[in-house]
Order: structure tokens, then sequence, then C-alpha cells
């Protein structure tokens, strides 16, 4: 039997709609952008319970967005530069992200280790990401002056620095505006508290905003 000329361009217009159609729907479930963050127990949420870490706050505020994010923690407590610069590369390859946030340093200022070591480590991930074609948005951190005058604006400009050179978007210092202020810290005076979370979260958003765009 003949097969009309017009039948063959129906199913021909058909299929190519239905394949269009499928792969339309599959770049949907694609994301828009993939964060990672690489952080310490700040970004952890070390002492809070599960689900009240600025990091799922971001997740929230990002759910209204009219793009799609897929966010992967990599946060350990207790995490240092070194430590960050030895997982990077695997979290890269198993993430495949397209924008980095760095939370790390005050641990190494903790232990005392030199301000050089861990600018080359913070340089050193930067660089590997810049590889990668990610994005990186550094958060600053600053120590007490109970460690010296020298070394505590050393600390805070070696992210000033670093981030310059990578050409990172750098938040200046995440704790900011709340600090000094013991309600928004746990017991230890270290941790920030759950009340916190919503100003770290105020802190990073108008740089990771520029990034998003």
């Amino acid at each position: 039997m003949k097969i009309s000329p017009f039948i063959i361009v129906q199913k021909t217009f058909l299929y190519v709609f239905l394949l269009t159609l499928s792969f339309s729907l599959q770049a949907q479930n694609i994301p828009t952008n993939r964060i990672l963050i690489l952080g310490d127990s700040i970004s952890a949420g070390y002492g809070l319970a599960q689900g009240k870490g600025w990091v799922t706050l971001l997740r929230e505020s990002l759910k209204i967005s009219k793009y799609s994010f897929e966010i992967n923690n990599a946060s350990i407590s207790g995490d240092t530069t070194a430590g960050g610069k030895q997982r990077l590369s695997k979290l890269i390859d198993q993430y495949h992200p397209n924008i980095l946030i760095i939370e790390l340093g005050a641990n190494d200022a903790l232990r005392g280790f030199p301000i050089e070591m861990s600018a080359k480590n913070l340089e050193a991930m930067m660089q590997l990401a810049l590889k990668n074609n990610i994005k990186i948005l550094l958060l600053g951190m600053k120590v007490p002056t109970n460690y010296g005058q020298d070394y505590t604006q050393k600390f805070s400009q070696m992210y000033v620095t670093e981030a310059k050179k990578s050409n990172a978007t750098l938040v200046p210092f995440l704790l900011e505006g709340m600090a000094t202020k013991k309600e928004f810290f746990q017991e230890d005076g270290i941790h920030p508290n759950e009340q916190a979370q919503i100003i770290l979260l105020k802190n990073v958003m108008p740089q990771l905003s520029t990034l998003l765009q």
C-alpha cells in the first residue's frame, strides 16, 4: 500500500516534536547553577539542629528563584585550608560545580598556622577552580586582637589579597554585624547559634547574587 506523502510529513513532524519536547524536559532538570560549599564548622552547622544552618537557609531562599539550583555542602567541622585543598579536586569531579564558595581559614588561625601557608592553600584552591571554569566566592574571616595586632591585620588582609589574585568575589568578613555580640554565639563563644544564621546568609547573599546572574 502506497503511503501518502502528507502522512509521512505528519509522522516526521510528530517525531521531531516529541524529540524536541523530550530534550526540553531533560534540560529543565539540569540545574542552572551547581554550587559547592567548602567550609568548616560554620558552614557545617556545628551545634545546630539539622536543617538550621545558613546553608539550609540559602537553599530555601533560592527555591523562590526562577533559576534551578543544586547546592552541595562539603563542609567539615575543624577543616583547614590544607584539608580543603586536599579534598577539592575529588569534589569538583564528583559535583561539577560552576560556583565554589570557600569558607576556610579560621581553624588555621586557631592552630597557629603561618599565614603564608594558609594563603598558598587558598590560592591553590582558587586556581584549581579557575582551571575548571568555576566562579569563586571567598568568605573572609577575622581573628581577635589577642592574636597580636600584626597577625590580626595580616590574616584579614590575606583574604583580600588572595581574592584579587584569583579574581574571586569576596565577602570581607562572614561574621560582620555579630562578631562582638555574645547573643549570637553558642556557649563556647566561638560557633554562631541558630539566631545568627540569618545574619550569615545576609552577609553572603549580595556577593553571591552577582555570581548567580
